[in-house]
């Protein structure tokens, strides 16, 4: 069979579609609608790409930090201050909390005496303590001193928190956020020296004492707070936060027979407890 092209029978073909209306050819080459729709119905059931982050005037960008690393910073740092102001400045110039870089003004570090007997080490600062630069300074912090001083307590305790930057929207810290400051804590509690701890709510509770029990089930009992190098070691008392008595006051006996139980010890350590 001759494949040769009858030039005739093509001018007649071109003459044709002209008179349909066909003024142009679009591709050299005949395409597959079906293959096209196929392809266009798999892109739409893939999930859309994650947006781009943001970056909004006068915020920093948060990227996951490396724990790991940002522990080990903050060990060296911690270990290289020999007093509380020296610990404060390094807490201040720490950079390995993402907290820090998430809207809060300065960081909330401790008051109280340096020599105390008791450490009261709460959750985090809130925005009076953000504001104000010392912890448990709000609503929360007055009702505490007002326990404080009706316990005999008000001149013989430190207090800090298990991280030292506002939290945004005085959130719960994380257990990451809080193991990043757990160096700048143990180094506290080296320098003061108290003779026990009174872990004030769940959340200091469970980063300090290494466990998943809630504070309902923890407060009032005594607990072995151990350092992470195994080199101290302290009895510890969890106990309803401030904050929570606020909220729910028929709690507050619970909370007032934790301190009592604690300055029992606290002053009578000979007694079996």
């Amino acid at each position: 069979m001759s494949l040769a092209v009858d030039q005739r029978a093509v001018e007649s073909l071109l003459a044709f579609w002209a008179d349909a209306g066909v003024e142009a050819l679009y591709a050299d080459a005949p395409i597959d609608r079906l293959a096209e729709g196929a392809a266009m119905l798999r892109a739409k059931s893939q999930p859309p790409p994650p947006p781009a982050p943001v970056a909004r005037p006068g915020m920093a960008m948060v990227r996951s930090p490396d724990i790991a690393s940002a522990v080990a910073a903050a060990r060296a740092a911690a270990a290289t201050c020999n007093d509380l102001e020296s610990l404060a400045a390094a807490i201040a110039a720490f950079d390995g909390c993402p907290l820090k870089s998430q809207g809060a003004k300065q960081a909330v570090f401790s008051r109280g005496v340096s020599d105390a007997q008791l450490m009261i080490i709460g959750e985090g600062p809130g925005a009076d303590e953000d504001a104000q630069g010392q912890p448990f300074v709000g609503r929360a912090g007055k009702l505490l001193d007002r326990m404080l001083k009706a316990a005999g307590l008000e001149e013989r305790v430190f207090i800090t928190n298990t991280v030292f930057w506002r939290p945004p929207g005085n959130r719960t810290p994380t257990p990451q956020e809080q193991a990043t400051c757990a160096p700048f804590v143990e180094r506290a509690i080296a320098l003061v020296k108290p003779k026990m701890l009174l872990l004030a709510g769940g959340a200091s509770a469970k980063a300090m004492l290494k466990r998943d029990e809630g504070i309902l089930s923890m407060r009032g009992r005594w607990f072995e707070w151990v350092s992470d190098d195994q080199s101290m070691a302290l009895p510890a008392m969890p106990t309803l936060h401030p904050a929570f008595l606020l909220r729910t006051p028929a709690q507050k006996k619970r909370a007032w027979q934790d301190l009592l139980t604690l300055t029992e010890r606290l002053d009578r350590p000979d007694r079996p407890h």
